[in-house]
C-alpha cells in the first residue's frame, strides 16, 4: 500500500480554482465517505482550508488516478483542468508534506498557527467517519507530535502572523489613523476573531461583527466592545464602515456591486477598504471594479506575507530539521508495523497448521491407537506442513539464482533459529 498526498493550494491553483474545489462543511462527511468508498483507497483524510484541499490516502500503488478523477467528479471540473494544478506525494514525502502543512512551513503566511487547528478537525472529521485506518492514525499521531516540538523549539510561532494579521497591516498602510476609522467584520469564525484582536490592538474606533446568527456575532464583539448583527442588516453598516473584511463558509457572495453601490452613495463616495479572506470569495469580484473601492483577496497579500516570511526564516531552517527527524522517527515505526504484521499472518498460518495436525491427532487417539505412533506421526506431520513453503521458496530462489533472498533466509531460517543439537 502507498501514502499518497494529493491537493492543490495558493501556490498552484488561482483562488478562482481554489473555491471551486474547496469542500464545504455540510458536504464533507458524505464526500469522506465516497472518497473511502473507492475500490483503490483503504484510508482517508480531507483536509480543507481557503487555502488549500487535500486529501491524504492510503491506497494501491495506481490509486492516484482513481482519486484525482474523483475530485474532478465531485466537484464537476474537468480533470485534465485540475491536474494542471494539482500535486501529489507518495511515502515518505508524502509525510514531510504533511509535517510541513502542520507547522505553517507551506502556508501563504509562514508560520501561522491556523493550519495545525484545521488539520485537528480534518483528523477528528475523518476519525469520526472511519476514514483512518492504523497507517493515517500513526502518521497524524508523528504529525502533532512534531508541531508541537517546533512551537516549543524554535521560534516560528513567536509575534504571531497570520492571514489575518497580513489583512490588517494591510490596512494601516492606507488609514494612517485607526482611531478615526470604522471597520465592518463580516463572519465570526478563528480567521474574523483574529482580524478583530487586531484592530482593537491597533485602535480601532468602532467595531461591527455581522453574522448569520447574532449570538455568535454577540460573543466575539462584545469582549472587544464592538456590536453583532444579522447578515440582513449588512446594508446599512456598509455605509458606515470604512474598514470591510470578511471571512465567511457561505457558497455564494455576501456583498454585490449593487449592494456596495448604494452603500458609496451614502458615503457621498467616502472609499472603502475591502479584503475578502473567504474562498469561495464573500465579496463579487465586479465590486473592486468601483472608483472608491479598494479590493484586495488573500492572493494580494502577497507583499506582507512575503515580509513576514523573511523574518521567519532562521526558525523555518530551525523546523525543517525537526521536521526531518519526524519523518525519520514515522518512517521507524511505519517498518516495524510492516513487519508486525508479518510476524502476525506468518504466526496465524503456522497455528492453522497445528490445530489441523492436532485435530487429527487428538482423533486417531480417540479411535484407541498407540500413543507413541500418534506422537511421532504428529511431530513429522507438523514439520513437514510448516516446512513445506519455505522449502519450495527456497528451491524457486535458487532456480532464479535469487541469492537476495537465499542471503535473507539463511539469516532468518538458520543464524535466528536456535540449534536444540548444541
Amino acid at each position: 500500500m502507498t501514502l499518497l498526498a494529493l491537493g492543490i493550494n495558493h501556490r498552484t491553483a488561482t483562488v478562482e480554482v481554489r473555491e471551486q474545489v474547496a469542500f464545504d462543511p455540510a458536504e464533507l462527511d458524505a464526500a469522506l465517505g465516497e472518497l473511502r468508498g473507492l475500490p483503490e483507497v483503504k484510508e482517508a483524510a480531507v483536509l480543507s482550508t481557503c487555502n488549500r484541499t487535500e486529501l491524504y490516502c492510503v491506497t494501491e500503488p495506481e490509486g492516484e488516478v482513481a482519486i484525482l478523477d474523483w475530485l474532478g467528479r465531485f466537484h464537476g471540473l474537468p480533470v485534465d483542468d485540475l491536474s494542471k494544478c494539482a500535486y501529489h506525494y507518495l511515502d515518505n514525502d508524502a509525510a514531510r508534506h504533511l509535517m510541513r502543512v502542520a507547522v505553517g512551513l507551506d502556508s501563504m503566511v509562514l508560520g501561522e498557527p491556523q493550519i495545525l487547528g484545521q488539520l485537528k478537525d480534518a483528523y477528528q472529521a475523518s476519525r469520526l467517519g472511519r476514514g483512518l485506518g492504523k497507517e493515517l492514525e500513526c502518521l497524524f499521531q508523528h504529525t502533532f507530535a512534531v508541531a508541537k516540538q517546533v512551537r516549543t523549539e524554535t521560534g516560528i510561532g513567536r509575534n504571531p502572523v497570520s492571514v489575518a494579521y497580513a489583512a490588517v497591516s494591510l490596512a494601516s498602510r492606507i488609514f494612517d489613523d485607526f482611531g478615526r476609522a470604522r471597520a465592518l467584520l463580516i463572519g465570526a469564525g478563528e480567521t474574523i476573531e483574529l482580524v478583530a484582536r487586531h484592530l482593537v490592538e491597533a485602535g480601532v474606533s468602532q467595531l461591527t461583527v455581522a453574522n448569520r446568527t447574532r449570538e455568535r456575532g454577540e460573543l466575539l464583539a462584545a469582549p472587544l466592545g464592538g456590536r453583532a448583527i444579522t447578515l440582513d442588516a449588512i446594508p446599512d453598516a456598509l455605509a458606515d464602515a470604512d474598514i470591510v473584511i470578511s471571512s465567511t463558509a457561505a457558497p455564494l457572495p455576501i456583498l454585490g456591486k449593487g449592494m456596495v453601490e448604494r452603500a458609496l452613495k451614502k458615503r457621498r463616495h467616502r472609499p472603502i477598504f475591502m479584503v475578502d479572506i473567504a474562498v469561495p470569495r464573500d465579496i463579487e469580484p465586479e465590486v473592486g471594479q468601483l472608483a472608491d473601492i479598494f479590493l484586495y483577496t488573500v492572493d494580494d497579500l502577497q507583499e506582507v506575507i512575503a515580509e513576514n516570511r523573511r523574518h521567519r526564516q532562521v526558525a523555518a531552517d530551525q523546523a525543517e530539521s525537526l521536521i526531518e527527524h519526524g519523518v525519520g522517527a514515522w518512517l521507524h515505526d511505519r517498518r516495524i508495523r510492516s513487519g508486525g504484521e508479518l510476524i502476525h499472518d506468518y504466526r496465524s498460518r503456522g497455528e492453522v497448521q497445528r490445530d489441523h495436525s492436532l485435530e487429527q491427532a487428538l482423533a486417531r487417539l480417540g479411535r484407541g491407537e498407540d500413543p507413541e505412533a500418534v506422537v511421532r506421526r504428529l511431530a513429522h506431520q507438523l514439520t513437514n506442513r510448516l516446512l513445506h513453503g519455505p522449502t519450495v521458496a527456497l528451491r524457486e530462489a535458487a532456480s532464479a539464482e535469487r541469492h537476495d533472498l537465499l542471503e535473507a533466509a539463511s539469516v532468518l531460517l538458520l543464524e535466528a533459529t536456535p540449534d536444540k543439537t548444541r
